[in-house]
Formats: structure tokens, sequence, C-alpha cells
């Protein structure tokens, strides 16, 4: 065989690898072939071989699961120059040529996926684009025991990497794939999809919540594209709600519960308004595409407004209404879980992403603690233990999970007798406001935190005392700052003062946090974060403060087009020197 005649040598584009994000797999769909995602699977799946079965591992013949969300792309082919798609064939072909027995689970939330598998000890994949936009999609593997961790992503990358060369020199007339990367045989039909894991996610919570009830209560689901919707109308009207589907869509509609819009708020209030017509509403529930992410609005009694509860609120009133003795959260999460009564169960705040919070309940498991839960900035809800209440048991969930803190939080009003709205009240006045800069180059992004970021890369907390600093790792050792390291960061600290004066005035900066991106602390409260996303060019802000006008101002300082984070990379491209370093 020459090499003319190999699968690589005729491919006519350039192939893109799917690269690991914060969770998960994620790419542009134009980029994301069958070739692709089958090599990817295949690698994933011979790691998972290669595991002892306590650690997750699977065995050659067993079933392995897969499910999907409701995007075009995970199981159809999309318009475009290239024929796209037909993400799930590709995925479930691979698992068959690794030696498993693919089941389809259907179209069903990921946490259902993941909660059928993990019950069973199988792995399981999610292909899924979560909440981020219309044009990319990609896919999460689980193993036999739970989520990857950060630590799986090395040895799968060497895995993948021996399957690419193997297949890249196959003879293109034995191979599977086109000069398209496409299979040759063209669509390719799924099998049948089974029911019995959205029926067990149903049942998970129907038992566990039994005696409870949400009878009198008038709750609109915002349905749109959220592959989830008709689980959650099914399990609100189990509990007595007279639940109201609305907002249904046949497109695909991103929404990211971390960055939630005027305008996306401004659609939900139209949605609760014409229900609000013939129904006194108390909340507007919702889902993310593949429903691990939760939605919640409150409606103001006499105005009928809308109110949106961000995720981390809304975790910590799950927590709460949990019973958790042991609380994990990543640093970008509202600080007002530091100013309540679970301040003293919190864990030490890990980086972002739902692979790093469940490190951190293993660990306060390993310390003894029984009731263990977690949660991201988006709302996703994670269970690092069994939970017991009122003698139901739920079993330990550790993935990001919407259907858990919804119920929660409308169990936890309706128990007390009150508005929603009266109990996100009780909880400490701190205010948060999500936001992004998409289109942003990640490159740009991780130079831009760079360049504000500490050479010694053992700092994770600066704090300021005047002009004095003193330096922390991640275990709260102090770190001696030489006379060079303590310049840099004060270069920094003044430099980051100036950018952030247009939003927060001449408060001076008491803090910086370096755990995951740049968190900065200002002396009137004012809190401003900002990191480059995981999976997708974009750049996000997290604001907190005593209001939430203050917050929403903060955010959007930050990302209009002459904002301050703008303004920041555009010192990149110039070479300004910042502590010692240089943008480029």
């Amino acid at each position: 065989m020459s090499p003319s005649d190999t699968l690589a040598s005729r491919l006519i584009y350039l192939p893109q690898e799917l690269r690991f994000g914060t969770s998960g797999r994620r790419g542009l769909v134009a980029d994301l072939t069958q070739l692709e995602v089958y090599t990817n699977v295949i690698g994933e799946l011979e790691y998972l071989q290669s595991l002892a079965p306590e650690a997750g591992g699977v065995v050659r013949g067993d079933e392995f699961y897969f499910a999907y969300d409701l995007r075009p792309s995970s199981t159809a082919f999309v318009p475009g120059e290239n024929r796209r798609g037909e993400i799930c064939q590709a995925v479930e072909r691979g698992i068959e040529d690794a030696g498993m027995r693919p089941v389809n689970l259907g179209a069903i939330p990921t946490p259902a996926l993941a909660y059928y598998a993990f019950s069973r000890a199988k792995g399981s994949i999610m292909v899924t684009g979560s909440h981020i936009p219309f044009d990319r999609n990609g896919y999460k593997l689980n193993t036999s025991r739970g989520e990857l961790l950060k630590e799986h992503e090395d040895p799968i990358n060497q895995a993948v990497r021996q399957v690419r060369e193997r297949l890249s020199a196959q003879a293109f007339s034995e191979s599977l794939f086109d000069e398209t990367g496409m299979f040759k045989q063209g669509h390719r039909d799924l099998g049948p999809a089974s029911e019995d894991a959205g029926a067990a996610y149903l049942r998970r919570y129907q038992a566990f919540f039994e005696g409870c009830s949400l009878a009198g209560k008038c709750i609109v689901v915002y349905q749109h594209s959220a592959v989830g919707r008709d689980l959650l109308v099914e399990l609100l009207r189990h509990f007595g709600a007279e639940a109201i589907p609305a907002g249904r869509s046949s497109t695909f509609v991103p929404i990211d519960t971390e960055n939630i819009g005027a305008a996306q708020l401004a659609a939900i209030q139209e949605l609760a308004d014409q229900a609000g017509v013939h129904h006194k509403l108390d909340a507007v529930v919702s889902l993310d595409g593949d429903s691990d992410r939760p939605l919640l609005l409150g409606i103001e009694s006499g105005t009928g407004k809308a109110r949106f509860f961000g995720g981390d609120l809304v975790g910590m009133i799950a927590a709460q209404y949990l019973g958790a003795d042991s609380v994990v959260v990543p640093i970008s999460c509202n600080d007002a879980i530091d100013r309540f009564e679970l301040s003293k169960v919190v864990e030490p705040k890990t980086r972002i992403g739902s692979p790093y919070v469940i490190r951190g309940m293993r660990a306060a498991r390993e310390k003894g603690r029984r009731a263990v839960c977690g949660w991201e900035a988006n709302g996703g809800f994670l269970t690092g233990s069994d939970i017991t209440r009122k003698g139901c048991v739920l079993e330990a969930l550790p993935t990001r999970d919407a259907v858990l803190p919804l119920l929660c939080a409308l169990f936890a009003a309706a128990g007390k007798n009150i508005s929603l709205v009266d109990l996100f009240a009780s909880l400490p006045a701190r205010y948060s406001k999500a936001a992004l800069l998409q289109q942003f180059p990640r490159s740009t992004g991780l130079r831009l935190v760079a360049c504000y970021t500490p050479e010694n890369a053992a700092i994770r907390d600066v704090n300021f005392s005047g002009a004095e600093a003193t330096a922390w790792d991640e275990d709260r050792s102090r770190i001696e700052l030489s006379a060079e390291a303590a310049q840099q960061i004060a270069a920094i600290r003044r430099k980051l003062g100036v950018f952030f004066s247009s939003a927060v005035g001449p408060e001076p900066i008491t803090r910086l946090n370096y755990t995951d991106g740049v968190r900065i602390a200002f002396a009137n409260g004012d809190v401003a974060h900002f990191r480059p996303s995981g999976n997708a060019d974009e750049f996000r802000i997290y604001a907190v403060a005593d209001s939430q006008e203050r917050a929403d101002f903060i955010a959007e300082a930050a990302t209009r087009a002459d904002g301050i984070l703008r303004r920041m990379a555009g010192e990149l491209e110039v070479g300004t020197e910042i502590g010692g370093r240089r943008g480029t």
C-alpha cells in the first residue's frame, strides 16, 4: 500500500481535534466529523477497558449506554457545505467497534443517563453541546463509577492519539470513512431507544419527596428545546402542581443559566404574563439544553414580575433544605454562602467545573462528612453522598442535576407557606451577575489571565492591608514574598485598579484570588472575577455586589464593546508590561 492510498492521504479537509473543555468535549459542528467522534470514542473506551472496575473501568462485551439532547446535529445530518451531524451514529458505531454493546436510552437529561448508568456500574456517553451556541456540539463520557476527572484526560488523549494514527494509516478502501470524514454508508439508523432511564429518573424524585406536595401551586414550565422539558412537567404534576408548558421550540435554543440576559428575561416575562391572565402564578422553571442546569424565577405578588434567582443561590436553598453537613462550591459562586449559616460547612472552594467539585466532595467524604453536596454558579447540583430526609434516601448522584435543586426550592417555599420571592429574601443580600464576551479566542483569554497572575504559580490568594500584601497557597499556608514578587503583585493590583475604576470607582483592591482565573475583591464589597471559558471561544466575568443593580453594572461595564475586558485585551496586542510580564 502506498502512502497515497491511506485514509489520511485522501481527506479533503483539515481535521480539527476534539478537545476537553471544563466538562466533556465540545467543538464546532463543522469540525465534528464522524471520523473525529469515532476516533475519540474508540480511544476513550479502550482506556476505560484498561481500568479496573473499582477505578471506573468497563469490560468488553458489557452494555454501554448513550443518550442525546435535542440539537439537530446530535442525531441527524445538518445543512452545510460538507455533510455533518449524526454524531450519535458515530458514537454508537464506536461503542460497537470497541467491543461493547451499545444501548440507546434516547433523548433524556444528562443526569438521567448518569443516574441509570452509575446505578448499574456501566459506562455512558451523553451527546450534547449543553448550553453553548447552536453551531457547536460535543459529548460527555462517564466511567462506570462517575464522571471523568481531570487526571483521566492525559491518558485518554494518549489513547486517542494511538487510535488516530491507526485509523489514519488504514487503507482508504478498507476505511469506514470517506474523503469528508463521514461514514461511506451515509445515513445510519440508531438502535431502538429504551425509556427505562427516563422512568428511573422520575422515580428517583417521586420516591425521595414522597409525601411532599405542590398542590395549589401554578408553575409555568418554559420548555424551549430542553431535552428534559416533558419529564419536568410530568414530575411537577405528580406532586400536585398545575404545570403549564410554554415556549416550546422546534429549533434549538441555547439557554445559558449562568448568563441570562435582558432579552431572555423579557421573553420569559412574556410567557408569565400570558399565563398570568388566567392563573395566579407562583414560579417559572426551566432547564438548559441537556437539562443539567436549572432556571428558576419567582413571581412577585401584585406586580406579576418574574424574579430570576441565580443558580448559586438556588444551590444554597437546596443544601439547607437537604440538611447538608458539607458543601463544595467553585470559587465563582456568589459569596453570600460565606455570610450564611452554611458557611460553617463550606469546604475549600474549587476551580470551576464539575470534576473539581466532585474531587472536593470526595475529600469531604474522606473526612467523615455524611450529607455532602455541591453546585456550580450555573445551578447544576451534585450530591456526593446519599442524602436521608424524613426516612427517605436519595442516592448519591455526583454529576450536575437540575431537577433536584428546583424541587428543593419549590418544596422549601411551599413548606413554609411563603412565596419564592420571600424565601430567597431570607438569604444574605448579595447579588451576582455573570456575563461573557463571545467570539473571544480562548488563547487570548489565557494570556489575559496570565498577565494579571503572579509568576509564582503556588500563590492562590493575596490579601492586602494598606500597601502590604500577604500571600497564601491552596492549603492556606503562607508564602513569603520576595521583594521582586511583592513589587509584581503591587503592579498587578495597581493596574487592575485602574481598569476597574470605571465600574467600582477608586475603591482599593483588598484581595486577589487565583484559584481559577482572577478574582478581585474591593473594599466596598464588590467582586469581579474573569476567566476564559473551558470549552468555547468565550471570556466570562462574574460580578458580585450588595445590590443587583451594582452587579449588573459591573458585568455590563466589563463586557460592552468598549468595556474593561476589551481594553485589557487591547493592551496585550501592544505588549504592555504588567507586573513584570508582557502581554504578548
